[in-house]
């Protein structure tokens, strides 16, 4: 089967974005590349290893690639994305001086070539993402997480997510009933898991994320403990207190003790409230998948919602915000 390879060339400040839009204009996938200069900063504190190969791509700078089915007209996808990644600047985004290609591909160039360079990662004291294909022996106190994203976002690679999982670490002491909003490959859910948590409730509105997510909890032995569901929170919030509903019952009993979200800083300001209300007196809500440039913006939404912050934890240019809803 041909593909068409769109390739964006623009900063990693507007990988999230892009790659979002790639999504929503119906890429059969993404895949991003960030600058492979030894200068770059890398945290090894665990042990990592990155064997991405050395690249071209300045600092700062990424190679964002979207495939389409080769009968999507693909100049119709360009002038669409064009104005969209243009109105980033008013999101104080700054995506570069950016250029947009394309060429044909055949499918075995870019589906499976990727797994080469998804190793085994070490992501915080007690977690390790583990590729389904790879060997791997864990140590003593070592938790696996089995993962095969598929098409879906969550590798554990991107600072986000390690970021993300690090906290919910240091949040999680056992037997919470957590909500992942926005789950993607269902990494964080697992994560959770692993790290103690009774069950998890795990969102996406992707069907390519619930699908992942679920046969990633599957993988791991925790389709049990872990629900997966084509929803947003509000729907969620909706279902549980509408009487006598119909929709899909739930694995968890709202107000739940944590809510954890790694997705993009615009998104998480529009459903604050919500998480307020989903979370129980003393609960924790978990946000991460803010650039630096959003920091303060996803602080003041915050605590308008009356969420005190009670952690900020970093990773390169990105920051996981940790609110507590008062008792």
């Amino acid at each position: 089967m041909k593909w068409t390879e769109l390739t964006i060339s623009t900063t990693e400040e507007s990988i999230e974005m892009i790659s979002n839009f790639l999504h929503e204009m119906g890429a059969g996938g993404v895949s991003i590349e960030e600058s492979g200069t030894l200068n770059k900063e890398r945290d090894t504190s665990l042990g990592q290893w990155y064997e991405l190969p050395l690249n071209d791509i300045p600092e700062g700078k990424a190679v964002i690639k979207g495939y389409f089915t080769e009968d999507i007209d693909i100049e119709s996808v360009v002038s669409d994305l064009r104005p969209r990644i243009d109105e980033l600047g008013e999101f104080d985004i700054d995506t570069g001086d950016y250029a947009i290609s394309h060429i044909i591909v055949d499918e075995e160039d870019w589906a499976n070539a990727w797994k080469q360079y998804f190793k085994p990662i070490r992501v915080s004291d007690r977690l390790t993402i583990k590729p389904t294909w790879e060997d791997y022996t864990a140590s003593e106190g070592e938790q696996i997480i089995e993962l095969d994203p598929g098409m879906a976002f969550g590798t554990g690679t991107h600072p986000t997510t390690a970021l993300c999982l690090r906290t919910l670490e240091s949040v999680i002491r056992g037997g919470e009933e957590v909500i992942d909003v926005g789950t993607g490959s269902g990494i964080l859910a697992i994560g959770a898991m692993r790290l103690g948590a009774k069950s998890v409730l795990a969102l996406d509105l992707d069907p390519i994320a619930v699908t992942a997510a679920g046969e990633n909890s599957r993988l791991n032995g925790l389709e049990g403990d872990i629900q997966v569901q084509l929803s947003d929170l509000l729907g969620v919030l909706q279902s549980n207190s509408s009487e006598g509903s119909s929709s899909q019952a739930i694995n968890i009993t709202v107000p739940v003790d944590l809510v954890v979200a790694n997705i993009l800083a615009e998104i998480i300001l529009l459903f604050v409230d919500d998480v307020y209300a989903a979370v129980k007196p003393g609960g924790i809500y978990i946000a991460s998948g803010i650039y630096k440039n959003k920091e303060e913006d996803v602080a003041v939404g915050l605590e308008a919602s009356g969420f005190v912050i009670i952690d900020r934890q970093r990773d390169q240019d990105w920051i996981a915000f940790v609110a507590k809803k008062p008792e």
